[in-house]
């Protein structure tokens, strides 16, 4: 079996992407270090062994072992393609977080194969509400232990280390990207008066007995050119967050840069989620800084909208976590951002032996803390209000490790370029005593610095 193989902790994360990403389905899954305070593990893959995509219906697969297209559930297919992974391995070492399996997104739209939705909502992207690739190695950068580590999968073909590692190991000498640059101003898809009418049609559901908590976003989009990567290193520099991501795609690029953790679970079994709800900008000075986080932690609106969704994601564990394991060790935590301050809950489980990671996954998803309260009555309502499907946005990235651990995101502060487009999204969960015109702000607030760093 081959060993891991220790590299430079001085080479950054983004120097060794751009080392490995000309091997094709290169994905970072970036911490943020070392602006970004939380976070502790970089995790880099290219080459993936096989992929799986799940596009309007149809599931679509490269190099697949075994018959994967015969089923009609995504989830169902990526389980048969974990567990085939997960028979041909022994040894795992479980010393770093990834070693070898899934890594790839999963659209909000995904959450359609689990619900029956309206579909009034225009769907305009490319990007499949699904992929994957099962990869056999990585390059983990721990920056608690500060060393950076290429890891294989007991599946790595070991006539292909030596060329592999020349790679990762020889710095890119002359680089040919081509700079990135906006060609328009972005624009909302939903104008100030249609967004203050939808947020009036979701209060006239609250106040029907229909739902407690709608989360309504509008999408920004502009025109642009150039090498998505050189706007996602500028973004880093703006917007450091511990759930970070950059993957290229046949038209484009996903760039995230969210805050937000959706469901990790580890070797043991020990599953933790930790919804976001509640948001306040910044303030210009410490004391006013000092002043909007007091505000945010001590608002009973966004208390409320916090333990709305944590009484949701609960009963989400529920399903499949051990009985009485579910448990809430922390509510309405701050943590600060560049941007924001945010109002953060943690709830915590034990998977139960007979559940997967891939169960877990989809007995939550999508997230409630993006969907609102109760889940189904409120995607219905936001496929309903919303001018256009969400696509990447508010669903998830992640690694699924056949050691059994896995770890995603919630996907705000996301963008997808697509044929010299840029999207971005912004939203917030809509309550009884919502003021439209701060819930109108705070959408701003969250995304400002993402448009402002890519403003012509």
């Amino acid at each position: 079996m081959l060993q891991p193989v220790s590299l430079s902790f001085g080479v950054s994360a983004t120097e060794y992407f751009e080392r490995i990403r000309p091997l094709g389905g290169a994905i970072l899954l970036d911490s943020g270090k070392p602006a970004c305070a939380r976070g502790r593990y970089d995790i880099l893959v290219a080459e993936p062994q096989c992929q799986l995509s799940y596009h309007r219906g149809e599931l679509l697969g490269t190099n697949l072992p075994i018959a994967i297209e015969l089923y009609q559930n995504p989830f169902d297919a990526l389980e048969s393609l974990y567990q085939y992974a997960k028979a041909q391995t022994s040894n795992i070492d479980h010393l770093f977080p990834f070693c070898g399996g899934l890594v790839g997104h999963f659209g909000y739209d995904l959450g359609r194969v689990i619900e029956q939705l309206p579909t009034s909502a225009e769907d305009d992207t490319q990007l499949p509400e699904m992929h994957v690739g099962l990869y056999h190695w990585a390059i983990i950068i721990d920056h608690l232990e500060e060393r950076a580590t290429w890891v294989p999968s007991p599946l790595f073909d070991s006539h292909k280390q030596e060329s592999l590692l020349q790679t990762i190991l020889t710095e890119v000498s002359s680089r040919q990207d081509s700079p990135f640059k906006m060609t328009s101003a972005f624009k909302s898809n939903t104008s100030e008066e249609d967004y203050h009418k939808a947020l009036k049609r979701i209060d006239d559901y609250i106040h029907a007995g229909d739902c407690y908590q709608v989360n309504f976003a509008q999408r920004f989009s502009a025109t642009c050119e150039g090498d998505p990567w050189q706007a996602y290193k500028q973004l880093r520099e703006a917007a450091p967050t511990h759930y970070a991501a950059y993957y290229d795609t046949p038209q484009g690029a996903v760039l995230s840069y969210s805050p937000e953790r959706f469901l990790a679970v580890d070797n043991s079994g020990h599953v933790i989620t930790q919804p976001i709800k509640g948001t306040r900008p910044r303030g210009q000075t410490p004391e006013e800084d000092q002043a909007l986080a007091e505000a945010l932690r001590s608002s009973e609106k966004d208390r409320a909208e916090n333990v709305m969704i944590v009484d949701l994601l609960r009963n989400d564990l529920s399903k499949v976590c051990e009985p009485h394991s579910v448990k809430v060790p922390s509510l309405f935590d701050i943590e600060h951002y560049k941007n924001v301050h945010h109002l953060v809950s943690t709830v915590v489980g034990t998977l139960s032996k007979n559940q997967s990671p891939i169960d877990l996954l989809r007995n939550c998803f999508p997230g409630g803390s993006i969907t609102g309260a109760p889940k189904i009555r409120s995607m219905e309502i936001i496929d309903e209000l919303e001018t256009h499907r969400r696509s990447i946005y508010c669903g998830s990235i992640g690694y699924i490790s056949l050691s059994g651990s896995m770890d995603t995101s919630i996907t705000i502060r996301t963008l997808l370029i697509e044929e010299n487009q840029v999207h971005c999204w912004a939203g917030g969960g809509i309550v009884a005593d919502s003021i439209s015109q701060m819930e109108y702000q705070e959408t701003y607030d969250k995304v400002n610095n993402l448009l402002e760093g890519l403003s012509l």
